[in-house]
């Protein structure tokens, strides 16, 4: 079989194919996002993903590794669940309200920038010279990409949205790293159990606060897919490429998104894409993966 001559080459294209299905993702949720609350949006397509988990959670092996967890690790869980699917996913959803996709994608690129420099403290991991060349490029993209800056009233409650976003996603992406690097517990359990939390918090404070509209056939579709492909499967299959790729192949793979995105907002979604936006893309592509390569320090 392929998968066993060509291990890497297949996680390799596994990956590929995991970050294209969440790169469709920002196109199916500004659909949605046309008559569906985003908070509402956010809780029922994770809710429903909890739910894809729940009988692989409940089988031996992940509830053994449940039973032994001390109060202090399922305080983290908790605490991964609300960071990382109530208030990052759910900023996520609300500035793609407001904002254009490829803006959004791009601003969430900061996240690989903010966690580096949250690492240099909370992490005891400082960046090297390559790296900081990165982060210049990265943030140097930015500013190409919104110059000049001018956002309208709507757009502004957007960037606040993804800017609380990407300090979230990034607490969450140290925290996870934290929790995982112990290696008490299985992935599968800390994704599941993470995600139920954060998704409960998530539809509750959604439908409190936005209500539930009626949803048609088109829109349960469109959760359905978010849900159970893009999210349950597709984490899944990414988990799965860990056990072969290296954490900065991921990474780097992982980065391809923000190109994807870009290509994918400007044929469904009439999102225009200018050489000063194209150049401020991939400055800020190439930042990012700058900034994630690990080298020796003395380069």
């Amino acid at each position: 079989m392929l998968q066993n001559r060509f291990p890497r080459l297949c996680a390799i294209l596994q990956a590929l194919f995991v970050t294209f299905l969440w790169s469709t993702s920002w196109v199916l949720i500004k659909i949605g996002l046309q008559d569906i609350p985003a908070l509402t949006f956010a809780g029922l397509r994770y809710i429903l993903a909890f739910f894809c988990l729940l009988p692989l959670l409940l089988r031996s092996s992940s509830l053994v590794s449940l039973r032994r967890l001390k109060r202090r690790r399922w305080l983290e869980l908790v605490a991964l669940g609300f960071l990382f699917y109530a208030v990052t996913q759910g900023t996520s959803f609300l500035s793609l309200a407001y904002l254009p996709a490829m803006s959004v994608s791009l601003l969430w690129n900061l996240t690989t920038v903010t966690v580096a420099f949250m690492g240099i403290w909370v992490l005891a991991e400082p960046l090297n010279l390559l790296q900081w060349g990165g982060v210049v490029l990265n943030l140097l993209g930015i500013v190409i990409y919104f110059h000049p800056p001018a956002f309208p009233g709507s757009q502004l409650l957007g960037l606040v949205a993804a800017l609380v976003g990407v300090l979230a996603n990034a607490g969450s992406s140290i925290l996870g790293r934290a929790v995982n690097r112990r290696a008490d517990i299985q992935p599968l359990p800390v994704t599941a159990v993470s995600m139920g939390v954060g998704a409960l918090v998530l539809v509750t404070t959604g439908v409190t606060i936005q209500g539930l509209p009626p949803l048609s056939v088109q829109h349960w579709m469109i959760i359905g897919w978010l849900a159970v492909v893009n999210t349950a499967f597709a984490f899944t299959l990414w988990n799965r490429t860990l056990r072969t790729l290296t954490a900065v192949e991921s990474s780097i793979i992982n980065s391809t998104m923000l190109a994807q995105i870009a290509v994918l907002a400007w044929v469904f979604l009439g999102e225009s894409l200018t050489w000063q936006r194209a150049l401020g893309l991939s400055l800020a592509g190439l930042g990012t993966v700058i900034v994630q390569l690990r080298r020796d320090s003395t380069m």
